[in-house]
């Protein structure tokens, strides 16, 4: 007769740590892979920035720089950048602003306060991110050439001072607070607003950090709109600028272009390595309670 083998608790705890191991092996290797396929197109930029022309042009790929950092000086020369990056910067500092006021009050309202319709409403609202922007374009420029806004700060700042993504993650914020908070400040005889100004704001920072690294992020990179509504220089932002520098001298030279590229992303990657452990903890804390 054959007899039946019952693992111990060794070799169970065995298995497990094997299984374990298996698993985080398996994570690893897909984290590094997504990992190498987000990083490798700014590797990919960065070593045609720093390559001759020749090599630009050569057939097989040249995967270190040549060391011409002459590039980022004719880049440089090629396109008034400091006009750019001056524009964008009022543009995005000011739409962050304005952003998370409207992020911090709306997503306090619909946190805290109980009023009629405010699920109704709030479900409106949310339901706006399923319209594409693009359906929204020609409105959106009608309204902005009616009001005489066109080639100017306004036109890019205003369409983007409320952000729907940040009253949703402010609003899941607020839900996770304690109702004790707000019955602690009543007794202390603080109002609505003193209590978002004194309390719930500063409990709220890496939420509204993150509203603000998204907001930010976003005006930034933003190209179609601006390049819709701009017609000059003094309001151009960084990212039409690079378009504009396809049609200007050197913009057929891959170089030129790989170093305006680079020298213009990275002041986004500045900023998010600066707050991407707030950035994290603000996630976390927006996703605690439905």
């Amino acid at each position: 007769m054959s007899t039946i083998h019952i693992p111990s608790s060794t070799e169970k705890r065995t298995s497990r740590l094997q299984a374990r191991h298996i698993r985080l092996i398996l994570l690893y290797a897909v984290v590094i892979i997504a990992s190498i396929i987000a990083i490798f197109p700014l590797f990919w930029v960065f070593i045609t920035s720093l390559l001759t022309q020749k090599s630009a042009f050569d057939v097989n790929p040249h995967f270190w720089p040549d060391w011409q950092w002459a590039n980022y000086v004719a880049a440089w020369k090629a396109a008034p950048w400091l006009q750019y990056f001056t524009n964008s910067i009022f543009i995005s500092l000011v739409t962050v602003i304005l952003a998370l006021i409207t992020s911090l009050l709306g997503g306090y309202a619909f946190g805290t306060m109980k009023f009629p319709g405010s699920r109704v409403l709030f479900v409106a609202i949310l339901a706006l991110v399923m319209v594409p922007f693009e359906a929204t374009l020609i409105p959106n420029y009608l309204i902005v050439s009616a009001l005489g806004w066109v080639d100017t700060y306004q036109a890019q700042i205003i369409p983007f001072a409320v952000s729907i993504s940040g009253i949703f993650l402010l609003r899941q914020f607020f839900l996770s607070l304690p109702v004790s908070l707000w019955e602690a400040a009543q007794l202390d005889g603080c109002s609505r607003f003193g209590f978002l100004w004194r309390v719930a704001a500063p409990l709220a920072r890496p939420a509204l950090v993150v509203v603000a690294l998204q907001v930010f992020i976003g005006s930034w990179n933003a190209f179609l709109w601006p390049y819709l509504v701009t017609s000059s220089d003094a309001s151009r932002p960084i990212e039409v600028g690079l378009q504009a520098l396809v049609g200007a001298e050197g913009g057929t030279d891959p170089t030129t272009l790989a170093a305006a590229a680079a020298f213009t992303t990275l002041p986004i990657l500045v900023v998010f390595l600066i707050a991407q452990r707030q950035f994290i903890e603000g996630i976390s804390a927006g996703s605690t309670k439905g």
